[in-house]
């Protein structure tokens, strides 16, 4: 794939993590592969398929309903790669171990970078790097139970 064409990813991939889990289907290969330590710092931190995908997202949306990611640099491209640094801000809601009821509402702003690899004109593979630190700060989490 041409550089231009990976970039044009950049908007869906947004578009699917601020809640339009309909992109899944267009822009994720059906043996998509996501690579990121998990919240909570136990379970997997390997996803795979399309519907893991959703289920992650959805996941972080139910805790943060209103989260709205934007992306600050990028899109980086190359033949096979596209990355992108984010931001991320919204409200938690409330659900993660560790939180207590003073967490809930508490405005949640953090950054993360994506770096995917396309192959065959579809996202195959995903590597995470998000700031949880900042994330779990903002929360009060001294401490995962």
């Amino acid at each position: 794939m041409s550089n231009a064409n990976n970039a044009a990813f950049v908007t869906p991939w947004k578009d699917l993590w601020n809640g339009d889990l309909a992109m899944t289907d267009k822009i994720i290969a059906k043996d998509f592969v996501a690579h990121a330590a998990p919240l909570t710092g136990s379970g997997s931190d390997v996803i795979r398929g399309r519907e893991a995908l959703n289920g992650w997202v959805s996941g972080i949306r139910s805790v943060i309903p209103d989260l709205t990611f934007t992306v600050e640099v990028g899109p980086i491209t190359d033949a096979d790669h596209l990355v992108v640094r984010w931001r991320a801000q919204g409200t938690y809601r409330g659900g993660l171990p560790g939180t207590g009821p003073e967490s809930v509402g508490r405005k949640v702003n953090f950054t993360g970078t994506d770096t995917l690899r396309v192959a065959d004109g579809m996202l195959a593979e995903y590597w995470a790097n998000a700031d949880s630190l900042l994330f779990f700060q903002q929360l009060g989490i001294k401490q995962l139970q």
